[in-house]
């Protein structure tokens, strides 16, 4: 749906230089751009480049504000902020369709909200609340008692356990498993066999949180699992029972976290990290990808990056590599 450019730059922040009333109707990177494209330009040698573009209009920072050119220019102090934010207000805007498909199984105890699209073959349980806005698609399953609030996307062929509590503004990609049992068990010293601990807890995700596609979060044993405002979740990430990951933090493909790990705020974890159980993150760390963190270990340091297995500070990591590779080295010639 289109906006024009000045009630986008009114809405989100910034000013712009030029013509305010151009329509914009999607975003684009410089290359792809095309009439009412939305671009931006973090640096200023691209500047040029998008100027020269097809796009109705460009993003860009205070060294913009001399740039002679026909395109108006939007300046922000954050262009691919403001970019972003641009390119979720286009797509909100742009008239997805609210309505319950007739194939979808919606008991009349669940309590819909107003605007809610539901999709074909969606089979929802019994006392489900669904807050305003809220879009669960094609093959969806929605287990008993779950709280889903305002404005959610929950994408195709996502399961959703019964019991689960999920915010507003949660976006869960296609194929996500939410609240799941965990993987805790019991052995028996006198037969060897293994028996299920009981995973009776709860699963609760907060406001602003994504998830991605494929993703497992099993809910809690006794207790719940959390997942904290804002943290982003990529694809294939497994999160097990117990854990509490805090807020604002971006965990990346094929990571695993063990039961009853902790990652405090603001923590970035790389893609294929092992995180064993007990393990605690305190807020600010960096864990480089395939970096393994083993059981009851604290990892503390913010902003510090921690690499290898068992994850040290990057800097130590490196001294060793090179005392490995001088070591190497020196037999080679003996």
């Amino acid at each position: 749906m289109k906006q024009n450019l000045g009630s986008l730059a009114e809405k989100l922040g910034g000013r712009v230089l030029g013509d305010t009333s151009i329509a914009i109707d999607n975003v684009a990177s410089i290359t792809a751009a095309a009439a009412g494209s939305l671009v931006f330009v973090e640096d200023p040698k691209n500047l040029e480049r998008a100027l020269d573009s097809s796009a109705a209009a460009i993003i860009a920072g205070e060294f913009a504000t001399k740039a002679a050119g026909s395109k108006p220019l939007w300046i922000s102090s954050q262009p691919r902020l403001t970019f972003a934010r641009a390119a979720k207000s286009l797509l909100d805007s742009s008239g997805r369709a609210h309505a319950i498909d007739p194939s979808a199984i919606v008991p009349a105890s669940v309590r819909v909200g107003r605007d809610v699209a539901i999709g074909p073959r969606a089979v929802l349980g019994e006392d489900i609340k669904i807050g305003d806005g809220t879009s669960i698609a094609a093959g969806c399953v929605v287990g008993d008692t779950v709280e889903i609030g305002a404005n959610c996307r929950i994408d195709a062929n996502v399961t959703i356990y019964s019991g689960a509590e999920i915010g507003d503004r949660v976006v869960v990609q296609a194929g996500a498993v939410l609240g799941s049992e965990g993987f805790g068990y019991v052995r028996d010293s006198h037969t060897g066999r293994y028996e299920q601990f009981p995973q009776v807890g709860r699963l609760v995700i907060e406001n602003d949180v994504e998830i991605g596609a494929n993703s497992t979060i099993d809910r809690g044993a006794l207790d719940e699992t959390r997942i904290r405002r804002g943290t982003k979740i990529d694809n294939l990430v497994h999160v097990g029972h117990n854990v509490q990951i805090g807020q604002d933090v971006v965990i990346a493909a094929q990571t695993g976290l063990s039961g009853s790990a902790i990652v405090e705020d603001n923590v970035i974890i790389g893609g294929q990290v092992g995180i064993a159980d007990h393990v605690r993150i305190e807020g600010g760390a960096i864990l480089g990808a395939q970096s393994g963190i083993p059981s009851k270990k604290v990892i503390r340091g913010k902003g510090v990056v921690f690499w290898g297995t068992p994850a040290r500070p990057i800097r130590e990591y490196l001294k060793e590599l090179a005392y490995l590779s001088k070591a190497a080295h020196k037999d080679s010639r003996h």
